[in-house]
């Protein structure tokens, strides 16, 4: 899948009117069931997932400190998203504008949240980079995430991203992973440049944020991959694959000792009405370092850190 196809998909998905109108209460699948059906989604496969779920033995809290696998790197359990509908330079985040959404990244700091989600694509580095100046650097994690697929390329952004984030160095930086192929001799240029740039301590660690099964897939059996941002829910919304054949392959990569990021963990605001549902499956699966999530507003997002400390 070329970036191109890849947006266009993501732009079909975010403009998908009828699925977040209907909400996924069970009224709401099944007037959305032939909407849905072809992505695995339907209240009984909800239910049952939900039921098979180990109990959590432990309170959970969006704040814990969490370590994200081999990688040393020690962050909050819930990294504050920025790129809800995150294409083209702008997503629902920026909408809010630099001022706003370094306001509201303060107030998740504020409130125990250590981990900044950024990217290239999203176009929130200079609200980031504003939210950094009130924090102290080395408390936070700043993941961002390049496009480029040569080294030239890869270069470049790290310097730019720097500039735009106002830091010296940055702690995740990810290549978005759409296909197999991108595992090819022009992607190995590229993931040299991001090996050197850890040497140097531009970079703490790096890995890939993955948009297909395929790319997941090689993900898992790639040792440089040291970190990796999947998506994964309960409905398999927006996802690579089935829930259950997501988990087979993120188990893989945990058995590797690679860091584990999930995301749509709401399924793009599919689960806006199973909150509840989502937030525990993330959570009791015990597949996950971390998950990603973008809050749009405070209330938003001190609803949401109440419901992870609810969840168990």
């Amino acid at each position: 899948m070329k970036r191109r196809e890849f947006l266009r998909r993501s732009a079909y998905g975010a403009g998908a009117a009828l699925v977040g109108s209907a909400g996924l209460g069970a009224a709401g699948l099944a007037a959305a069931a032939p909407e849905l059906a072809w992505r695995g989604f339907g209240a009984s496969g909800l239910e049952t997932r939900m039921a098979a779920l180990p109990k959590l033995d432990k309170k959970m809290e969006a704040s814990d400190t969490v370590t994200l696998g081999k990688t040393g790197i020690r962050t909050s359990r819930l990294a504050m998203g920025t790129g809800t509908v995150g294409v083209g330079h702008h997503s629902h985040q920026t909408d809010l504008g630099v001022a706003g959404l370094s306001a509201l990244l303060q107030n998740g700091y504020d409130n125990g949240l250590r981990f900044f989600d950024s990217a290239d694509s999203y176009g929130s580095h200079p609200h980031v980079a504003d939210a950094l100046k009130h924090v102290p650097r080395d408390k936070v994690t700043v993941m961002t995430k390049t496009w480029s697929r040569d080294a030239a390329g890869v270069r470049a952004d790290l310097d730019r991203f720097r500039k735009e984030l106002g830091t010296d160095y940055l702690d995740i930086v990810l290549m978005h992973c759409v296909t197999e192929g991108d595992w090819t001799t022009q992607f190995e240029a590229a993931r040299d440049v991001l090996s050197e740039a850890k040497q140097k301590g531009i970079i703490r660690t790096h890995g890939c944020s993955c948009h297909s099964i395929e790319a997941l897939r090689a993900a898992a059996k790639s040792p440089w991959v040291e970190v990796d941002l999947v998506r994964m829910n309960p409905i398999g919304s927006h996802m690579d694959a089935d829930p259950e054949t997501v988990a087979a392959v993120i188990r893989e990569m945990r058995a590797a000792g690679k860091g584990i990021i999930g995301m749509k963990i709401l399924g793009q605001g599919d689960m806006r009405n199973r909150q509840d549902d989502a937030l525990k499956y993330a959570l009791s699966m015990g597949l996950l370092d971390a998950f990603t999530i973008g809050a749009e507003n405070k209330v938003e997002q001190m609803d949401l850190i109440a419901r992870i400390g609810r969840a168990a």
